[in-house]
């Protein structure tokens, strides 16, 4: 079990970071640098790290798509109602363009909704929240998602207040739940756009063709370039002015004011966002592109990081938070990356949070993530861990569902590329990943989505490959309602939609279910805020409006609740080394199945052995005798079943095999394989074991 420094964090004579909040935030990094001195100077208590991050659960979630606090105003959707809808045909009452539409608009969730719902997150076995990003966005843009802040010293109004996030932190932290902040080092919103010579500042455009280093718009050497000017955007998101004093309002330009020099933009316009051919050089260009419409930071610009890391440092002085998801790495400089990520644990280490979590999102596959993640290491200035969102989250999505073998996944981890020792041979430094928000890598839908709407399992099959996640070497990440199955509308009705299983809005359902979303972004601010567009139905889970999904009751929460419960309970399943297991099944010898039988793997932990074994058949049951360690088990020793899903949904009348508490023998002869029988596991269903140390 994880263990807290609960005398520290009850001293109340000690000041907390809910005690340096000020009415205002700050409007420069100078005011920035005063609250983080005053939070050293004073002495605030923070909550400490985990002593190791393999501990924990964490679980990924846009604000916008999560909770609004409001459920208790609505119904709860429940599995009868979502297979009625899968049966329907045709929902004559229902327009699927204007769902799709609204997928792309605010809805409304917000920070005190995740508040609401801590106690749901902890009964499902999270004890971290990474939370996607909170910061101010461009008010008359529907970037729902965080990636275009503005601000970024203050919280986008649409999620709520500074205080809000502090009071969040802080009860979370009471039910032993830490907190991850999504953040971007790369780049910027539409803050600015670039101007024609021959042209006004209010014909401020994005995405001119990219110009190779040393080159960018504006540069006087280059005749192509001279004579084109940055032009800040006001509220309308015309370019308004090329002077920064002329930035008066909070939603105007770029803030802090320290970020409204034009030199800490690289000013390169949009080229490829794809891999290079050398993954060290600062000035590829796939390291200097903007992000689309969002603006690129020049990081080599002296200052330019320093700013963004002191914004950084800020928020986790007020706010106490425990890590950072850093977004877009692959874009930027190796050393930068290491720069930004030493001074941020310095930090966290002088406050007392010597574990600070930093995951890197390294898009690029292996290569870039080994690279990037070997880099960084050195000098121990490093990212703790790489976001498994390449073909290793694809490969999961297909073991799990039975439709390749059980090896191909477990090959991954013993994978070497560039010269460099696979990341996931570290059980700390690689964050597994079934789904999440844009799917860099495959379709943009859900795992759920791609189960067949008339398989029986089709509510619970996700337990498999979360499953897969929680019990193999790595920080397993559970995408916001894959406990809830979400899989977005019936299979029948998906023709109706335009950019299925292409467009990012497919993984983003709103759990909430608002009846619609906000006020259009094109609206002021205070009508965004408190009203709705009532011409739009609300992007509610599985294609509906109205109705949440919190279902504590659910097939698959229950099933992964008892799997996180057993998680925590043994050390062995999060810190034990790894092994793949060899099957015997009738017809052959001890081999590794085929897909679509059972897959089995072992975590050793000094002389404890733990036995995983789950089903990816998602029609028919399955089983084999599967070996075990044979130098820590003789035959005749037993292992002891601690976890079985299927008697987990059977709400005490299971009289399947393999019940809780009973146990198989090890078999075999001196000089074989040892193993033990396992028979008839029902579809999509898991089994744990544990040796009888002691017996």
């Amino acid at each position: 079990m994880r263990a807290f420094d609960l005398h520290t964090i009850n001293d109340t004579t000690m000041p907390t970071p809910l005690d340096l909040l000020e009415p205002d935030r700050p409007d420069t990094i100078a005011g920035a640098r005063s609250l983080i001195n005053r939070a050293i100077r004073e002495g605030v208590t923070y909550f400490p790290s985990p002593i190791s991050w393999r501990d924990e659960v964490l679980y990924f979630l846009l604000p916008d798509r999560f909770s609004d606090g409001q459920e208790a105003n609505r119904p709860l959707l429940t599995r009868d109602e979502i297979k009625e809808l899968r049966q329907t045909e045709v929902r004559e009452d229902w327009n699927w363009q204007q769902w799709a539409e609204s997928g792309s608009r605010w809805q409304g969730g917000t920070i005190n909704g995740i508040r609401g719902q801590l106690d749901y997150l902890k009964g499902l076995g999270v004890t971290a929240i990474w939370i996607g990003p909170i910061f101010k966005q461009r008010v008359g843009l529907n970037s729902y998602h965080g990636y275009g802040i503005q601000d970024f010293l203050e919280v986008d109004p649409r999620f709520g207040t500074r205080e809000d996030l502090v009071n969040l932190v802080s009860e979370a932290h009471a039910n032993e739940i830490r907190i991850v902040f999504d953040v971007i080092v790369n780049h910027s919103g539409d803050n600015w756009g670039y101007v024609k010579p021959e042209n006004e500042v209010d014909q401020a455009e994005n995405e001119p063709p990219y110009k190779a280093w040393p080159n960018y718009y504006g540069s006087p050497d280059f005749e192509d370039t001279s004579g084109w000017k940055l032009a800040w955007r006001n509220i309308a998101q015309k370019g308004f002015t090329t002077e920064p004093a002329d930035i008066a309002s909070i939603h105007e330009g770029v803030w802090p004011r320290e970020l409204q020099r034009e030199s800490l933009y690289t000013r390169a316009g949009m080229g490829s966002l794809g891999e290079s051919r050398d993954i060290a050089d600062p000035r590829a260009e796939h390291k200097r592109t903007d992000f689309l419409s969002l603006k690129d930071f020049a990081l080599d610009v002296p200052g330019t990081l320093t700013h963004l890391i002191q914004c950084l440092q800020y928020w986790i002085a007020l706010t106490d938070c425990d890590g950072f998801r850093i977004d877009t790495v692959k874009h930027m400089a190796l050393e930068e990356t290491r720069n930004f990520c030493g001074a941020i644990r310095e930090f966290a280490d002088l406050i007392g949070k010597h574990n600070f979590l930093l995951i890197g999102e390294i898009a690029g596959g292996d290569n870039f993530q080994d690279a990037v993640m070997d880099f960084t290491a050195m000098m121990e200035r490093n990212l703790n861990a790489a976001l498994d969102i390449g073909s290793a989250r694809l490969t999961l999505n297909s073991v799990a569902k039975g439709l390749d073998r059980g090896n191909t996944y477990f090959d991954i981890f013993d994978r070497q590329s560039q010269g460099f020792e696979s990341h996931r041979s570290f059980g700390d430094r690689h964050v597994s990943i079934l789904d999440d928000h844009d799917h860099v890598f495959g379709s943009k839908i859900r795992f759920s989505a791609e189960v067949p709407d008339d398989f029986a399992v089709k509510d619970y099959y996700v337990t498999i490959p979360v499953a897969i996640q929680f019990f193999t070497l790595g920080i397993p990440c559970i995408y916001y309602g894959t406990e809830q199955a979400l899989a977005g509308p019936t299979s029948s009705q998906v023709s109706f939609l335009d950019g299925w299983r292409s467009n990012d809005r497919y993984l983003r359902e709103a759990m909430f279910g608002p009846e619609h979303p906000r006020a259009n972004a094109t609206e002021d601010l205070e009508t965004q805020l408190h009203e709705q567009d009532t011409t739009l139905p609300g992007f509610g889970p599985f294609g509906t409006a109205g109705k949440h999904c919190f279902d504590t009751g659910s097939p698959a929460y229950r099933r992964i609740q008892s799997l996180g419960k057993i998680r925590a309970a043994h050390s062995v399943l999060r810190l034990g080394r790894q092994y793949l297991r060899q099957i015997q099944i009738p017809g052959t010898g001890f081999e590794f199945p085929k897909a679509g039988e059972l897959v089995a793997w072992s975590r050793i932990l000094h002389n404890q052995e733990a036995l995983c074994i789950v089903n990816p058949n998602g029609v028919d049951a399955r089983g084999g005798n599967v070996v075990v360690a044979a130098e820590l088990s003789q035959p005749g020793a037993e292992f002891v079943v601690i976890a079985n899903t299927a008697q987990t949904a059977a709400n005490g009348a299971y009289t399947g095999t393999h019940a809780i508490g009973s146990k198989v023998t090890v078999k075999g002869q001196a000089g074989e394989a040892a193993y033990v029988e396992i028979r008839d596991i029902q579809p999509a269903e898991v089994l744990i074991l544990i040796k009888d140390t002691f017996a």
